[in-house]
């Protein structure tokens, strides 16, 4: 059992409820803001003891990009968000892998499932309903890259600062979610690209999914 100290554990904890209720992990100024750290530069001097001690792995160049590693503990990996497929012993969900998805047909359309994985359910923070391959790299810096299988649970509403999948006439987008009365915010999480705003008296939108957790294969 690796030891860490108060605030590691204080840390590793917060990680663990923000992957557990978002299905990704928070940023630095998010853990520096939470524990009332005078800098997001504090909070990484503790995500980097984290990450030497062994109980997360740091991508580097992303604000999220934290994953837990299972350190043998009670609860030590109580989400998967962003962990690596699974081991066949440990399959139990079947999940259709939806590709690209055609204009104004059902996203889970025969046509647009491209393979099914079997997966741990205890890997997500609430049980997916299919996942989708990730094209682009508008959410960057939530760790969620080109190529990546989000896992998404079918919902008709969202709250506020919750990742979603959305459609939006005939695309289909990844973004972070906000509401203001009747104008919605599709939120990117990379400075490259600009939010994408949706009146809802006018524009076809609809919510495909929530976001509970990341899937990447390893090569």
């Amino acid at each position: 059992m690796i030891k860490l100290t108060a605030r590691q554990e204080q840390i590793l904890n917060l990680i663990r409820d923000a992957i557990e209720n978002t299905g990704f992990p928070p940023t630095r100024a998010e853990i520096a803001t939470e524990l009332g750290f005078r800098s997001a530069n504090a909070a990484e001097e503790h995500l980097q003891a984290l990450a030497r001690k062994g109980a997360i792995e740091i991508s580097p160049g992303t604000s999220r990009g934290i994953r837990l590693r299972d350190m043998g503990g009670a609860g030590s990996s109580r989400s998967g968000a962003q962990l690596s497929l699974p081991h066949p012993a440990l399959m139990q969900l079947n999940l259709p892998l939806v590709g690209r998805v055609a204009a104004g047909s059902p996203i889970l359309a025969q046509e647009h499932i491209e393979t099914t994985y079997n997966v741990d359910k205890s890997l997500f923070s609430a049980i997916p309903d299919f996942l989708l391959k990730v094209r682009g790299m508008s959410m960057r810096d939530a760790g969620i890259l080109d190529g990546d299988l989000l896992a998404v649970k079918k919902i008709d509403s969202a709250r506020n600062g919750q990742i979603v999948v959305a459609r939006l006439g005939d695309d289909v987008t990844v973004k972070r979610y906000k509401k203001t009365g009747s104008l919605i915010e599709l939120l990117p999480e990379n400075p490259d690209f600009q939010p994408i705003r949706v009146d809802l008296e006018h524009d076809d939108f609809a919510l495909e999914g929530l976001a509970v957790g990341l899937m990447r294969s390893w090569h």
